[in-house]
C-alpha cells in the first residue's frame, strides 16, 4: 500500500512539474525542487482524499488564478474535463469539496516554493541577461483590495477617509523582481496604513534576499541613508532618482565630469521607524555616493567608477525600472489580483502566495523559451505564455511521454514568437478614452440601501 501511494505521489509531482514545462531535458530543470513539493504534501496532511489531493488542489488553484474567469465553478469543471480525458472517475461540479481542500493547504510551503523558484531563476541568469555583470533587482510597492468582511477589516483595515461599509479592506505589498528574468524573488505583505506599514518598512524585510553583486533599482522613495548604507554593507549597489528633499549642488565634492560628482552624505540624526537605535548607531557616519544629472533628471548611485559606468548608460538603465510597473500590471490586471476573492486573512495570504507562485512558474517557462531560442526573457510576452499553458494543460497528459516532450518544446518555441517591448513611441497621457458606466456611488452600506429601496 505504501508503494502504491508513493508511486501515485511521484506521478502527481511529475505531472505538476510538466504542466509548467519543467523537465530534466530542458533548461532550468531544477527551479521547482522535488523536496519542496514533498514538504508541501507532508505539511498538507490530507493524502487520503481521492480527488482533491494536495497537489491536485494546488494545481487547480494555480489554474484558477491564471484563468480569465477565476471562478471556483470553472476550476472544478476544468478538473472534471481533465479527469474524464484521463479515464478517471469524474469529480463533482459542486465547489464545496474544492474550497474545503483549498482552505487546508498550508501557507508556508507555498510561499517557500514561490520565493524559491524566483531566487533560483534570478541566480541562474545568463550573462547576457545581466547589466555589466550585475544582477539587477527592481523594488516597488502596490496595493490590493479584498472582500469587505469583518475578519479582513480587522487584519487589513480600509482607508480612514472611507465610511464603514463603503470601502474595501486594503493591503500593501512590496516586491523584489529580477530585471533579467522578471521573476519575483521575495515580497512582504502588510496593512495599508499604520506604523511600520510604509513601503520602506516593508522593504526592510526583504534586504536579506539581496546579495553581493546585485544592483537595486527603485524610485526616489527608497533613496534613504539607511537603505543605501545597508546595501553597501552587503556589497550590493543602488541606483535611485535623487530624493525631492535633497538638492544636488555639483559645485561641491569631487568632480567626475559635467554634472557628475562624488559627495559625502552625512548620517541624519533621525532614524527610520523600522530600524532599532542600536542598528542605526552601527551605520557609518558618512557615505560616499555619486550624483549625476542627465536630461534634467538627477540620479544617485553607489556606482562610483565614472569610466566603467557612463552617465548615459546609467540613465538608460534607470529607464528600465519601469519594467516592474509592467510586471505588477501583469499580476494585478492579467492575473486579476487587484481584487482578491478570499474572505479571511489566512486565505487572502494564501491567494496572494499562489498568484506569485503561478507568476514565477510562467516566468520560468519564459526563461526556458528564451534560453532555447536565443532570446532575452524580457523580449517575450507574459500574456502569450499564460494563454499557451492554459490552452495546452487540458490535453497535455493525454499524450504519450515521448509526445509530451515534443509538445513542451513546441510550446516553448511558440512563446518565443511573440516579442514585446520593441515599440518606441512618445509619452502618453495617463487618461482613458472610454467613459465609465453611468452608475452612482454607494453612499451608505448596501444592506441599508436595499432596505430603503424595498421599503
Amino acid at each position: 500500500m505504501f508503494y502504491s501511494t508513493r508511486k501515485r505521489l511521484d506521478q502527481q509531482i511529475r505531472h505538476f512539474k510538466q504542466t509548467f514545462i519543467q523537465r530534466h531535458d530542458l533548461p532550468f530543470d531544477d527551479l521547482l525542487k522535488n523536496q519542496e513539493i514533498t514538504h508541501f504534501i507532508e505539511q498538507s496532511g490530507f493524502l487520503r482524499d481521492r480527488v482533491f489531493t494536495p497537489l491536485v488542489t494546488l494545481k487547480a488553484f494555480i489554474s484558477q488564478v491564471l484563468s480569465e474567469d477565476q471562478s471556483c465553478k470553472l476550476t472544478v469543471s476544468r478538473l472534471l474535463t481533465e479527469r474524464l480525458k484521463r479515464g478517471l472517475k469524474p469529480n463533482t461540479v459542486n465547489t464545496g469539496p474544492y474550497c474545503k481542500a483549498r482552505r487546508r493547504l498550508p501557507l508556508a510551503p507555498i510561499i517557500g516554493m514561490a520565493k524559491g523558484i524566483g531566487k533560483r531563476l534570478h541566480q541562474s541568469s545568463a550573462h547576457a541577461w545581466k547589466w555589466k555583470g550585475h544582477n539587477v533587482m527592481l523594488a516597488d510597492g502596490t496595493t490590493v483590495l479584498m472582500p469587505d468582511t469583518v475578519h479582513n477589516q480587522n487584519e487589513f483595515p480600509q482607508q480612514r477617509n472611507q465610511k464603514p461599509g463603503l470601502g474595501f479592506p486594503i493591503a500593501r505589498i512590496v516586491g523584489l523582481i529580477s530585471l533579467g528574468t522578471g521573476a519575483m524573488t521575495d515580497y512582504a505583505l502588510g496593512p495599508y496604513q499604520g506604523k511600520g506599514t510604509g513601503e520602506t518598512s516593508l522593504f526592510s524585510q526583504l534586504l536579506d534576499s539581496l546579495t553581493g553583486g546585485d544592483l537595486l533599482l527603485a524610485d526616489r522613495y527608497y533613496a534613504t541613508y539607511a537603505i543605501v548604507a545597508l546595501m553597501q554593507y552587503m556589497s550590493a549597489d543602488v541606483l535611485f532618482k535623487n530624493h525631492a528633499n535633497r538638492h544636488a549642488d555639483f559645485r561641491l565634492g569631487k568632480k567626475l565630469g559635467a554634472k557628475d560628482h562624488l559627495i559625502k552624505w552625512k548620517k541624519p540624526l533621525r532614524k527610520p521607524v523600522w530600524m532599532s537605535k542600536e542598528a542605526y548607531a552601527d551605520l557609518p557616519e558618512v557615505l560616499l555616493i555619486r550624483e549625476l544629472r542627465v536630461d534634467g533628471v538627477v540620479y544617485m548611485t553607489s556606482l562610483t567608477d565614472a569610466r566603467k559606468y557612463r552617465k548615459k548608460e546609467i540613465a538608460e538603465l534607470y529607464r528600465k525600472r519601469w519594467q516592474i510597473e509592467l510586471d505588477i500590471r501583469s499580476i494585478k490586471t492579467h492575473m486579476r489580483m487587484e481584487m482578491l476573492r478570499c474572505k479571511t486573512p489566512e486565505n487572502v495570504r494564501k491567494e496572494i502566495a499562489v498568484h506569485f507562485l503561478a507568476y514565477n512558474l510562467i516566468r520560468a517557462a519564459l526563461a526556458r523559451s528564451a534560453k532555447l531560442c536565443g532570446k532575452v526573457p524580457r523580449q517575450l510576452s507574459f500574456k502569450t505564455a499564460v494563454q499557451l499553458i492554459n490552452s495546452a494543460s487540458l490535453d497535455f497528459f493525454c499524450c504519450s511521454p515521448k509526445r509530451r516532450k515534443e509538445v513542451s518544446i513546441s510550446l516553448l518555441k511558440s512563446m518565443a514568437e511573440t516579442l514585446v517591448g520593441r515599440q518606441k513611441r512618445e509619452n502618453q497621457p495617463r487618461a482613458i478614452k472610454r467613459r465609465p458606466k453611468p452608475y452612482s456611488l454607494l453612499m451608505e452600506p448596501r444592506t441599508l440601501a436595499c432596505r430603503r429601496l424595498n421599503a
